[in-house]
């Protein structure tokens, strides 16, 4: 997470947070794990660290990507991948069962959205504002006929 943020990701009880612009990342999340490699890295940030988010996979680790808001082109030494024998997924759009699963565990109360603001559709423009200002932790959601 970047330190802005920190408290935010801390109320949600992780097992670590780790601030992704102090200092050395591989060290700093080995130290907080307790481990020397992770099973699976979910990135939507990409950028200039996504070397270092490789590089805390382990052998036949997994490597998952939503997005790339640090940026979308990184440098890569494509050795890490075979040597390592990762697998890496790029994810846009989900599929009807998996939102259909999403919804019931909600319902359920067994996951809570993370809903930082709603916007009636009159005000779609400050919607997108906000949302390209990036100052918000959680999502933000146009709500239709409003």
């Amino acid at each position: 997470t970047s330190k802005a943020w920190a408290a935010d990701v801390a109320s949600l009880e992780p097992l670590a947070v780790v601030s992704r612009d102090e200092g050395n990342l591989v060290d700093a999340v080995t130290a907080a794990m307790g481990a020397p490699h992770l099973e699976v890295v979910a990135d939507v940030v990409g950028g200039p660290q996504f070397a270092d988010y490789l590089a805390l996979l382990g052998p036949a680790g997994r490597y998952v990507t939503a997005g790339a808001i640090a940026g979308p082109v990184v440098s890569l030494d494509l050795r890490t991948i075979y040597l390592k024998k990762l697998r890496l997924y790029g994810v846009s759009t989900g599929y009807q069962h998996h939102f259909e699963a999403a919804v019931e565990l909600i319902r359920a109360g067994r996951i809570r959205p993370l809903l930082a603001r709603t916007y009636p559709l009159s005000e779609i423009k400050q919607a997108q504002t906000d949302f390209m200002a990036k100052g918000f932790f959680g999502n933000l959601v146009v709500l239709p006929g409003k």
